[in-house]
């Protein structure tokens, strides 16, 4: 039976949004490194509050397991003579592993038989090596920042105040930054200051639960969840949650513990969002709803201790949240003395960016680029469309916008509503922000639609277009985003937009802002497509090789690329998909240097080659048909009745024919067979097991 181990790292408070991803980085690095150094082990836990970050790991092995070390030496023709005694190289050999000549060993590889010798390596004790491996993993936990303190080079999310580390009832001695290892935790810094003696690791966290220290994430999780919702019922409501509101608030406290304050029912005439953003963006407090959904006047704050007098902490919250929402009311209030169409002056003082102009001249711009593009959709709605555009960003002139700057669009709707704009305009400034996050909500409505269409690629050309191009580890601008937004709006709604077409529109609208020749920004914005495109099929589950046979013959009609993938992906299943393929590779092989062939029936020599020009005329023209019905899997079906033709002419006529009008000829055939089925899938491309 193994031993636990147990590290605790103390420390200042670290950030809560720095704790999720430490815990499961810390979990996989031990796991790891256990892997590697041959200890086996049972269950690991990794716990955090502010101010600490744990490491349990259950029935860990004495000693790392035994190995046996094989090292090779010269092939056996080198270390042994003709008569089959040891060469210098077999006796060099032999001293340099600190081994007699008679322990070498012969073995059979791939490359012939050689020397070698092998080693048992008896496994050191677990408890001589942790120090070294913790040592080594306290100093790589990876953080979003890390910071040095005193006059020392270590760093870490914030400096550390104690370790305890433990093997079963043992201290494992560490020393960083001149703070030795113990078996002592902290308590609660408020309730049960002071340091506490563990045992052994199984005592860890009683010892902590004992002085107001929840460890365990997920207890604490659960806890809050039961605290709201049990505070909730008391007013008559129910808790709507937030799913990173819970991990924050989780993560910024040790012993939750939760009260319920209200607030003036007035403050319920406010939109929704602002009250919701008030309460969970600026003051992390749950909003309390009936079971319709609508806001009731009331809050659950989450404590870090407990609550000796809740009353006091339910009045200095509420006073609190009243001082937040009379600013929302007044500013609410304020907003609309001005007209928001008024606004869009207001934005020539509103810089989108130094080297790309105004939000005023970012409007006019995606306004030209959403004209062109409801032309291409539905001319009718070309009204809505551009009032919709002209005051998207109208309300980034408010004063709500400027302080809840997560309200943007949600007040442009709101106001564009009391101003008297129709609902379809208030609700396409709302969806032109759409999506906000990967895999977030799309727009519902055309007009909401087509304006987030045009306001993304005005801000994708824009960027590209001066420069300013996402690296591996930095997009600032959110582009990436922006790209998959504009890809699944287009996939959702089916539209007939072709993205070259919109680049080449946004470019030209762009104009003097760009730095570069339009065709290489052009360029470069397709990759750039094509990258996100390509993730996010491959995340989706489909096939590389079939997206990159689609994606070779472009991807600028996105829902045309996309039908094309499915149906290739359900043609993988066919019998004859993969002799096709084979088929088309061989045919590729053999023209790889021929171009510009001519077919002329006349030179036919054989039954094997007209039937497979007149199999390529009949099968390339329903095809064709099929595609432009947008029927990819018929196509497809259609395509695999050339297998039979095409393997015959194979079989029975040789392509590099002495005469040159029939070697030509019968390249002209291949050459336009192997063109016309590469204009729909490369399948060079497809993985084949022939």
């Amino acid at each position: 039976m193994g031993k636990d181990i147990l590290l605790e790292i103390g420390t200042e408070e670290i950030p809560a949004a720095f704790l999720p991803k430490a815990i499961q980085d810390m979990e996989e690095m031990i796991r790891r490194e256990f892997a590697d150094m041959r200890i086996r082990h049972g269950a690991i836990r990794t716990m955090a509050t502010p101010r600490r970050l744990c490491l349990y790991v259950t029935d860990a092995a004495e000693r790392q397991e035994d190995r046996i070390l094989e090292k090779i030496g010269p092939a056996k023709g080198v270390a042994y003579d003709e008569k089959g005694q040891p060469t210098k190289a077999a006796i060099g050999f032999a001293k340099g592993q600190g081994v007699d000549i008679a322990d070498i060993r012969t073995i059979t590889t791939d490359k012939g038989e050689y020397i070698c010798i092998r080693k048992h390596i008896t496994g050191e004790e677990t408890k001589a090596l942790l120090p070294a491996v913790f040592t080594g993993f306290i100093g790589a936990v990876p953080f979003k920042k890390s910071m040095r303190w005193s006059n020392g080079d270590f760093r870490f999310a914030r400096p550390i105040h104690w370790i305890l580390a433990l093997y079963d009832d043992e201290v494992i001695p560490l020393n960083i930054e001149n703070i030795q290892s113990g078996n002592k935790t902290a308590g609660h810094r408020f309730m049960s200051p002071g340091y506490y003696d563990v045992a052994k690791p199984a005592d860890y966290i009683p010892t902590l639960q004992k002085h107001f220290v929840v460890v365990d994430p997920q207890a604490r999780r659960k806890t809050i969840l039961e605290e709201t919702q049990k505070a909730a019922e008391e007013v008559g409501g129910k808790v709507f949650y937030n799913e990173d509101l819970l991990s924050e608030v989780t993560f910024l406290t040790e012993y939750p513990t939760a009260v319920c304050g209200s607030f003036d029912k007035d403050y319920l005439k406010l939109p929704k969002e602002v009250l919701i953003t008030s309460m969970i963006s600026h003051q992390k407090y749950f909003p309390v709803t009936d079971d319709k959904g609508n806001l009731l006047p009331y809050f659950i704050t989450i404590n870090n201790t407990l609550t000796r007098d809740p009353a006091v902490v339910r009045r200095g919250n509420e006073k609190v949240i009243r001082a937040r929402l009379a600013d929302a009311k007044f500013f609410f209030d304020e907003d609309q003395k001005t007209a928001l169409d008024k606004r869009v002056e207001g934005l020539k003082q509103v810089v989108f960016h130094s080297l790309l102009g105004s939000s005023y001249d970012k409007v006019m711009r995606f306004c030209k680029l959403a004209s062109y593009i409801t032309d291409k959709i539905d001319p009718a709605r070309k009204d809505a469309v551009q009032r919709a555009a002209l005051l998207a960003k109208a309300d980034l002139d408010t004063q709500m916008v400027n302080e809840f700057t997560e309200l943007q669009g949600v007040m442009g709707r709101e106001y564009a509503l009391l101003a008297g704009e129709s609902p379809i305009v208030a609700k396409a400034i709302f969806e032109h922000y759409l999506p906000v996050s990967a895999g977030g909500e799309l727009p519902e409505t055309d007009e909401g639609a087509i304006v987030s269409i045009a306001d993304k690629m005005d801000t994708i050309c824009g960027f590209f277009g001066v420069g300013l191009i996402p690296t591996g580890t930095a997009d600032p601008y959110a582009l990436r985003r922006q790209a998959l937004g504009v890809i699944n709006i287009i996939l959702k709604k089916g539209y007939p937009l072709l993205l070259a077409d919109l680049i080449d529109q946004s470019l030209a609208v762009l104009g003097p802002f760009i730095k570069k020749s339009s065709e290489d920004i052009k360029n470069s914005v397709m990759d750039f497509f094509k990258g996100r495109f390509e993730n996010q099929l491959i995340a989706q589950g489909h096939p590389y090789d079939v997206i990159d046979a689609v994606f070779a013959s472009g991807i600028s009609d996105i829902p045309r690329s996309f039908k094309m993938i499915e149906a290739l992906e359900a043609f993988k299943t066919h019998p004859d998909f993969e002799p096709l393929v084979i088929a088309f590779k061989r045919a590729g092989n053999i023209i790889k240097d021929f171009k510009n062939g001519s077919v002329n029936p006349a030179f036919f020599d054989s039954d094997a080659e007209k039937n497979l020009h007149a199999a390529y005329l009949e099968i390339s023209g329903a095809a064709s048909a099929k595609i432009a019905d947008g029927d990819f899997a018929s196509a497809f079906t259609a395509l695999a009745r050339l297998r039979k033709p095409i393997d015959a002419f194979f079989e029975s006529v040789l392509v590099m024919a002495e005469d040159e009008k029939i070697r030509f000829n019968r390249q002209s055939l291949l050459e336009a067979i192997h063109g016309f089925i590469k204009q729909i899938a490369d399948f060079s491309r497809i993985v084949t097991e022939a």
